[in-house]
């Protein structure tokens, strides 16, 4: 699963890499935490595929929903499953985007020795989480608010991961990238887009628990504590 993520990278750097026409101010954030606002890219059908960025709140609220509690259980969608399920059907055929990322947390053991972990791309690049987004209208109170609220698509965990968890998210490159945000591609081609990147192309490392407290973010959050895992 992915339950907490970073994003450092200064947003002219995101901006040449995924296409996106703003301009945004993009502070560094070091421990995203679901029910938080993070950046999004999305692709518009018109004008010519244009790309944009905004703030959506972790945890997806289906359009349908009776409750926006229901959030706090879908965090994550499983790949195997996003076609089969009315949670997530309509949103994979007409709302996918792009959750901006440059490294994510996980953890190994359990009760007090459970330790986390940051994984990130072998080479420090940027990358994006494989994600859905829906839009909820807060009737409540007579209320007409629109929410924009997002998921992060999983899949099993690639040779390096498993050890720390049996799921990890499905962070898109190159042409998948392009596939899975392009309103118009072909379903089929937008089930292969989710394989995810190799092994190889990662790595972890031990970090502090103090990473365990979404109140915190800070920079030293993301400081090894002890050597790097790779591929060999």
């Amino acid at each position: 699963m992915c339950g907490r993520y970073k994003l450092a990278t200064p947003a002219e750097v995101l901006r040449d890499v995924f296409g996106f026409v703003e301009r945004p101010n993009l502070p560094a954030r070091y421990n995203v935490a679901p029910s938080q606002e993070a950046p999004v890219v999305r692709q518009r059908r018109q004008p010519a595929g244009e790309r944009t960025v905004q703030n959506l709140r972790w945890g997806l609220v289906p359009s349908g929903a009776k409750d926006p509690k229901i959030a706090a259980s879908l965090i994550n969608a499983r790949a195997e499953s996003l076609a089969s399920r009315p949670t997530f059907a309509k949103a994979l055929r007409q709302r996918r985007c792009a959750v901006l990322a440059d490294g994510f947390y996980d953890w190994s053991g359990e009760g007090a020795a459970r330790q986390p972990y940051l994984v990130t791309r072998r080479d420090g690049a940027p990358f994006a989480f494989a994600g859905l987004w829906d839009r909820w209208i807060d009737r409540r109170e007579g209320s007409e608010t629109p929410i924009d609220t997002f998921t992060i698509v999983t899949n099993a965990a690639n040779d390096l991961l498993r050890v720390l968890h049996p799921r990890m998210p499905v962070i898109l490159a190159g042409a998948d990238l392009d596939v899975w945000l392009d309103p118009a591609s072909d379903p089929a081609r937008v089930s292969t887009a989710l394989a995810g990147v190799p092994a190889a192309a990662l790595r972890y490392v031990p970090v502090a628990k103090r990473v365990n407290s979404a109140r915190v973010d800070e920079a030293n959050l993301t400081e090894p504590i002890g050597p790097e895992t790779v591929v060999t």
